[in-house]
């Protein structure tokens, strides 16, 4: 049986920011109130990354300049880690680069080969102003350093170089929502 609420079930389910909006490239501002309208924002990102089906969700990614995510992935043993963030600092990364396949609930349908360390700490707030340090390994650490790019003005897209970085921006440029 389960205990407690499922994240998401209270919120609303958001439009997307896409690529190209400038809210997704400008860095977002600190939280400043613990309140019932953080809680709602975080209720409303869950809801969202949950209809996209996506593992993660950063808080301008639904068009709010905030610094907030959201979580819901596994890591390389599939061990399923669930939560949220605010304020959060990327406080260490480490271990093995690995370049994997990397999305973007802001570039749908699209993918690269992107470098990430295989360990990262994020440490930070929950909605109710509590510390909480989250470690992740692997998956999970690749999606807490993309969420931490988000907060600071930057997609994926932006740590490609070279042809990789070409190849996404023609199918960006292809793409019906990149028109």
């Amino acid at each position: 049986m389960r205990h407690g609420t499922i994240p998401g079930a209270r919120g609303r389910v958001r439009p997307l920011t896409l690529l190209g909006d400038p809210v997704l490239h400008t860095p977002c501002a600190e939280v400043t109130g613990f309140g019932p309208e953080l809680a709602r924002l975080v209720e409303d990102l869950f809801a969202t990354m949950y209809a996209a089906r996506g593992v993660g969700l950063a808080a301008n990614q639904i068009g709010e300049g905030l610094r907030v995510f959201v979580y819901d992935c596994p890591d390389d043993e599939d061990v399923r880690h669930l939560g949220h963030v605010v304020n959060p600092r990327l406080v260490e990364t480490g271990g093995v680069v690995v370049r994997g396949p990397e999305g973007c609930l802001s570039l749908p349908g699209l993918e690269a080969g992107t470098e990430r360390y295989d360990h990262a700490v994020v440490e930070g707030f929950t909605m109710t102003g509590e510390p909480v340090t989250v470690r992740g390994t692997g998956f999970f650490a690749r999606c807490l350093q993309h969420e931490c790019d988000h907060l600071e003005g930057r997609v994926y897209a932006d740590r490609l170089t070279g042809w990789r970085h070409r190849r996404l921006m023609r199918k960006v440029s292809r793409a019906s929502w990149g028109r």
